[in-house]
């Protein structure tokens, strides 16, 4: 089941990202202060979350929003699996209902930036996918060998 977060999912969403593998001590520390500004501002940050629990437990996570200045454009931020339920279509489920809900909101566009080191390519082999292009790269923007790869979907 797909659904929007409650606090006492905070632990479980940051154990999932620490676990997904690739995410370093600034990722999670990111995670946890977007997620403590979603359930202490009345806005939520302007943040939106959605979990895929199974059976009460939350095996994947997602984190998504309108990105300031444009018309239409969303952010993907973070869509995260628990490693043991990786490619069991929870991120496909989650990345559908992401979309359907960023059209309800008037989005035409949702943009991915994500790494291009190796550990990274199953993520973006999934993206590629999911719909979505290869739309620019940026060498070493991370660190040394470590390129930001923007990844675009045009809803319709």
């Amino acid at each position: 089941m797909i659904e929007t977060p409650a606090r006492e999912d905070v632990q479980a969403i940051i154990g999932i990202v620490e676990r997904a593998g690739g995410f370093g001590r600034m990722d999670v520390d990111c995670v946890k202060e977007l997620l403590e500004d979603y359930f202490r501002l009345a806005d939520h940050g302007g943040y939106h979350w959605l979990v895929y629990r199974q059976e009460g437990r939350v095996l994947g996570m997602a984190c998504y929003g309108p990105a300031p200045l444009t018309e239409g454009t969303f952010d993907l931020y973070w869509l995260a699996t628990d490693p043991q339920a990786q490619r069991t279509g929870i991120g496909r489920a989650l990345i559908e209902t992401m979309e359907s809900d960023v059209r309800q909101k008037g989005g035409r566009l949702i943009v991915v930036e994500t790494s291009g080191t190796e550990g990274y390519a199953p993520a973006r082999a999934f993206y590629l996918s999911r719909g979505y292009h290869r739309q620019a790269t940026i060498p070493d923007f991370y660190a040394p060998g470590d390129d930001l790869v923007f990844y675009v979907k045009r809803l319709h």
